[in-house]
């Protein structure tokens, strides 16, 4: 088999962790315990076309983040949307793992409000290092959701099935937003030391003169060096500052900005060029969206 390939369907899936054919098209719930992967999948990659929500009830040892350990060792999630890789070694526990796995289709939700918001649900960009990590109590509230949502598509179909399945999935993936910025704040001393590192790294990237070959920071740049996800520092920032990173990459330009346009005679676009722009014109659009005023005004008047 190819060591790359596209999971198409629920069907598909089910087939590929030695599953039944699967209850509904478009929506499945998988007890883990009930996974035997198949060996022609082993040590593959592959793309898949749907949601993939999965819920890990028990973790042995610790999970860190640095020196730092994860909190709610009882349970974690990881979200995964359309189009994304996974990948699967072939190694298989002795004992098997509890918890489950939630796969729904975009066309499942494609004509509901939830088809139209699910962007908005970033936790789906973040990294598998990026896990929920869950108390009992959480747990227990969306082992239940979910368990309504197995309920509505075993029994038989009718004209609400639908709209019952797509409200539970909204309500899960609000409560675990909820629970994501409950995972913020408790580690809020871990939050400014990544805010600290955030913004040594800008103040490096401008000392060692990177925008030069690299123009302006980019999130993604950051998250990468950082080692995060660009969403989830984005996300980090924002629940920490009120600002999301792009803000604070804009904020940190514009002080540069007004130093310069105070302190020197150089010419706009020549600053615009020192500061890693790659047109004058997104630096005086960047400026004025800030201050209210073009650069050229700001030096005038003070």
């Amino acid at each position: 088999m190819s060591n790359f390939f596209h999971v198409e369907s629920i069907s598909e899936a089910h087939h590929i962790f030695g599953l039944s054919k699967p209850k509904h098209p478009l929506v499945s719930l998988i007890n883990r315990k009930n996974i035997q992967v198949n060996e022609d999948f082993y040590d593959v990659r592959c793309t898949l076309g749907m949601y993939y929500i999965a819920n890990k009830s028990s973790a042995e040892g610790s999970m860190k983040y640095g020196r730092n350990s994860y909190d709610f060792q009882e349970g974690s999630m990881i979200f995964v949307k359309p189009g994304q890789v996974l990948s699967y070694d072939g190694q298989q526990s002795d004992m098997p793992e509890d918890g489950w796995i939630l796969l729904f289709h975009p066309d499942l939700i494609r004509k509901s409000e939830l088809g139209k918001t699910i962007e908005n649900y970033s936790f789906f960009s973040y990294d598998i290092t990026e896990a929920l990590h869950l108390s009992d109590g959480e747990k227990q509230m969306l082992n239940e959701l979910v368990t309504k949502i197995e309920k509505e598509y075993q029994q038989n179909i009718d004209r609400h099935s639908q709209k019952l399945i797509i409200s539970n999935i909204e309500l899960l993936l609000d409560y675990c937003t909820r629970y994501y910025d409950r995972q913020f704040y408790v580690r809020t001393n871990l939050n400014k030391d990544i805010l600290a590192k955030f913004e040594n790294l800008l103040k490096s990237y401008y000392a060692n003169e990177t925008q030069l070959s690299l123009g302006i920071p980019s999130v993604a740049y950051c998250g990468k060096t950082l080692n995060m996800s660009p969403k989830y520092l984005s996300d980090l920032l924002k629940k920490e500052t009120g600002k999301n990173a792009k803000a604070h990459i804009n904020n940190f330009l514009i002080n540069k900005a007004k130093n310069r346009l105070l302190n020197s005679t150089t010419s706009i676009s020549e600053i615009a060029y020192v500061l890693g722009f790659e047109y004058s014109q997104h630096f005086s659009k960047i400026f004025k969206s800030q201050t209210g005023m073009s650069p050229s005004a700001y030096r005038e008047i003070n």
